[in-house]
């Protein structure tokens, strides 16, 4: 019959107590000693609960369970520090029903809950009981740390209550499991229950001891080589041989382990590691692959660093490096953009496609500099061997790994901006085709996994931001142009060049000679001055070479001079530079019979181009000097079958050709000259000449001529209407369909500027020839 008590109580951080169990345990706190001290006075009984949190140091009522057992102190020792070491017994089970005190100490009422004395041991009972036992049997002989003494003490009892609190005892289980073991007051339900934990616990040791076999196998296995190591090592000592070879694979093989390294790729170093530890130190092959596992070792496998994704940040970086550029600049947004939303976007293969000095190659170091990447440049001009791109087989004496790779490992990062410098200047010759090997390179599908020939391990280009510059896409393979998104770099206004000089050409070359901006001062109308007189190209080098000239005579001048500083204007110019190398030709602004002035796109921008025609009297043979290309020509030819076509439309003898020769001249007559945009060019020049009508001076045209007289578009509108603003040209003809084209002009040169827009030949002779009623006078030449 359960009975009630009115108890001390003391908490338990950690600990659960059960019937029959006989421990010692240290008391610290101040109301747990005095529960202890007043069980002494009393009956030596106090009631021993867990707590449900180890880490309270003042429990309440609420932060211990409701079931703990009664338990009673044998020993009670004082020791040093205000602490108690007691020695108590389990009696029984007990519930707690009301707390009574706890002011100087916890002082509880309880229930005491005792097994039911007339459990008659039926055959389940029986089972269970041998169950437990034999699993405790099987636990015992996986542990260390329970005797066979253990298991006789739990075999002659015959209480199954108390055969499953002494076995709990025993046990490793943890404070869940102890406590509902414990509120278990059922003897049956008990039994099960400590079965399946038993079970449990047997499963987990069976885990750990075939941990540790295999873990004692593999220290066997190490002693064991490192004895037969020092052994060997031994040996060698006595028969006088180095041990530096030793030293050295242990050296790699630390370096292996520390370095992070993908699986195949670790796997092939161990393996070449393996073979040099072999070798004798004087082999030329033990050399070979200590180079291969050093170009191993340095290669940034997983090394890459953390991209900076501030888009205002980086706009600010592009437009303190660079002036203009807006598409390219637009374009690493764009990127940079997406990256912060989607971070595993594959890195886009950009071309820069533009004239010489226009900062295609700089762009390449501001764009890391605003991304927080390391840049790497590898030029590509004149390139022909494809082992320079993938590398040499280690077959070769002296093989290395191409220029990707060795790029890669001077950048220490896998994820670097990567410039490929003059991709349109690679060649091929029997050694291969450059040009092909970069299309693995360069294709986002194939370059994650791109094996060098030196190598011969994949290595991951897709995190790299390829970046390819060129002067013309002409000579680029199609299969190669169509991997990358080209970007036109076009030429600058002579205004943009005044900016650039300013902003940034004039303090870089002043901080290079180390002078100060007070000290030599180049005034705007200098600027100008070299811009128009002495330079005449797309981009800003040539300006930037005379701007360092005017900068090094003035210190020298100031040397000379004793001045402290020197100030350079229009006027003084031509003491620094001598006299003007270009100058626009005023006179061919005069309208001129046969005289036509054309725009023309080369691989330094665009520039104007003199078509002269002239007739004799002939049989009708069309002569064309000037280098012109196949192309050029044939657009001659057909203005000339057009012209012949059309002459009563024209206004011209039908039978002219019977009566005279043409010839057309385009000077420079040393300089190659092809492509189809003169074709209205020639075409005006020849119908001035037939007809002797003279051209308008201040107009310039571009465009493809057909058969039947249509005016085709062209490429490179924006290069040649510059060209023709530094010319001093007013009125430009253009084809229709060129119309779209205009916004990519600056507003500052279309002010200066009319644009005529033409679909056919007619239309253009209109616009260019003089009326025929125009005053002789105003014509010049012949």
């Amino acid at each position: 019959m359960d009975k009630k008590y009115i108890l001390p109580m003391v908490p338990l951080r950690g600990l659960t107590v059960f019937p029959y169990m006989v421990l010692h345990f240290d008391v610290g706190r101040g109301k747990s000693v005095k529960a202890i001290e007043e069980a002494m006075l009393r009956n030596q009984l106090v009631f021993l609960v867990t707590q449900k949190e180890a880490e309270i140091d003042d429990p309440s009522i609420d932060d211990i369970y409701n079931v703990g057992t009664i338990t009673k102190v044998k020993q009670m020792l004082k020791l040093p520090g205000e602490v108690v070491r007691v020695l108590v017994e389990g009696i029984s089970r007990a519930e707690l029903k009301n707390l009574i005190s706890s002011e100087s100490f916890f002082e509880v009422e309880v229930i005491e809950r005792v097994d039911d004395a007339e459990l008659q041991k039926d055959s389940e009972i029986e089972a269970l009981m041998r169950s437990v036992i034999s699993a405790f049997e099987d636990y015992i002989s996986l542990t260390s740390k329970l005797s066979l003494d253990n298991l006789y003490n739990v075999v002659s009892i015959e209480d199954p209550g108390r055969l499953s609190d002494v076995i709990t005892e025993y046990i490793n289980l943890n404070q869940s499991q102890n406590q509902e073991l414990l509120e278990c007051f059922d003897v049956k339900a008990r039994l099960e229950k400590l079965l399946e934990f038993l079970l449990k616990e047997l499963d987990i040791l069976d885990i750990e001891k075939k941990i540790n076999m295999r873990v004692h196998k593999q220290i066997d296995k190490v002693q064991k080589e490192y004895y037969l190591r020092e052994q060997l090592r031994a040996i060698k000592a006595e028969l006088g041989e180095s041990d530096e070879i030793d030293q050295e694979v242990e050296e790699y093989e630390e370096k292996i382990a520390k370095k992070n390294l993908p699986d195949e790729v670790k796997e092939k170093a161990l393996e070449e590691l393996k073979r040099f530890s072999r070798m004798s130190p004087g082999s030329a092959e033990s050399s070979v692959i200590r180079t291969y596992i050093d170009w191993i070792l340095d290669l940034p496998w997983n090394e890459e660093t953390k991209d900076i994704l501030d888009l205002k940040r980086a706009e600010k970086i592009l437009n303190e490096d660079h002036y203009g550029l807006e598409k390219v600049k637009e374009r690493i947004l764009e990127f940079l953009a997406v990256r912060s939303y989607h971070e595993k976007m594959k890195s886009p293969i950009l071309c820069l496609v533009g004239p010489p000095g226009v900062g295609k190659t700089s762009l390449g170091r501001s764009i890391a500099r605003a991304m927080n990447r390391k840049f790497v440049r590898m030029s590509l001009g004149g390139v022909r061997d494809e082992a320079e791109i993938r590398g040499h087989r280690r077959t070769y004496v002296g093989a290395i790994p191409g220029g990707i790779i060795n790029s890669l490992k001077i950048a220490g990062s896998k994820n670097p901006v990567f410039l490929l410098d003059e991709i349109d200047k690679m060649s091929s010759d029997f050694r291969g085709d450059p040009a092909s090997a970069m299309l693995e390179v360069l294709d986002p599908e194939q370059n994650s996994t791109y094996r060098d020939h030196y190598l011969d391990l994949p290595f991951d280009l897709s995190k790299v931001l390829f970046i390819t510059t060129a002067n013309t896409l002409d000579t680029i393979p199609a299969p190669l142009l169509d991997r990358m998104e080209v970007i036109y770099v076009s030429g600058y206004t002579e205004l943009e060049k005044l900016h650039i000089a300013k902003g940034y050409l004039v303090p870089k070359i002043l901080k290079e000679h180390g002078v100060g901006d007070n000290v030599i001062k180049i005034q705007d109308s200098a600027i100008i001055g070299i811009i128009s007189e002495y330079t005449r190209e797309a981009g800003v080098r040539a300006l930037e070479q005379n701007i360092a000239k005017v900068v090094r005579k003035s210190i020298k001048k100031i040397i000379e001079d004793g001045d402290k500083s020197v100030k350079v204007g229009k006027q003084n110019l031509q003491r620094y530079l001598g006299k003007p190398i270009y100058r626009i030709d005023k006179a061919n602004l005069k309208n001129k019979i046969g005289m036509v002035t054309g725009l023309a796109w080369t691989r330094v921008g665009g520039d104007t181009l003199t078509v002269e025609a002239s007739t004799m009297p002939g049989s009708g043979k069309l002569t064309l000097t000037g280098q012109l290309g196949d192309v050029m020509k044939e657009s001659a030819q057909a203005g000339f079958s057009y012209i012949r076509a059309n002459a009563d439309i024209l206004g011209i003898d039908s039978d002219f050709y019977k009566k005279l020769d043409i010839h057309v001249h385009v000077p420079e007559g040393a300089i190659p000259k092809d492509g189809p945009s003169a074709g209205i060019t020639m075409v005006t020049a020849m119908v001035s000449a037939i007809k002797k009508v003279p051209v308008k001076g201040d107009i310039a045209m571009t465009g493809e001529i057909t058969l039947t007289g249509k005016v085709l578009p062209i490429g490179g509108l924006k290069e040649k209407v510059l060209a023709a603003h530094r010319a001093g040209i007013t009125k430009i003809i253009a084809p229709i369909e060129n119309k779209r084209d205009l916004d990519e002009i600056p507003q500052s040169v279309k002010k200066k500027l009319e644009f005529k827009f033409v679909s056919s030949i007619d239309e253009v002779l209109k616009m260019s020839l003089v009326e025929e009623k125009q005053d002789a006078n105003k014509v010049s030449g012949t």
